[in-house]
């Protein structure tokens, strides 16, 4: 079945569910910035709006439109700046 999650007052929204690709979520972001934590590989693609990511050890950021994906590893944490409602998928291994 479906779960619900919000994060950061709302301003990110998200439904995990299981996919033929694994556990997975898809969501929503308002604009605003965001450091999130990762318990397992994450895969990311942006699905409407962009996001700017800066990924574990690295010193600048990075734009993600739609279509577009990056990975990171378990035990990490990475940030995001959203300009615009931005959407997403996100595969967990």
């Amino acid at each position: 079945m479906f779960k619900t999650n919000s994060y950061f007052d709302k301003k990110v929204l998200s439904i995990a569910f299981d996919s033929n690709e694994g556990k997975a979520t898809v969501g929503v972001m308002a604009p605003g910035e965001y450091t999130f934590g990762t318990t397992s590989k994450e895969y990311m693609t942006v699905v409407s709006g962009e996001m700017e990511v800066q990924l574990p050890g690295e010193s600048t950021w990075k734009t993600y439109k739609p279509y577009e994906m990056f990975e990171v590893e378990a035990n990490q944490s990475f940030n995001v700046k959203v300009s615009v409602d931005s959407a997403y998928k996100c595969i967990y291994k």
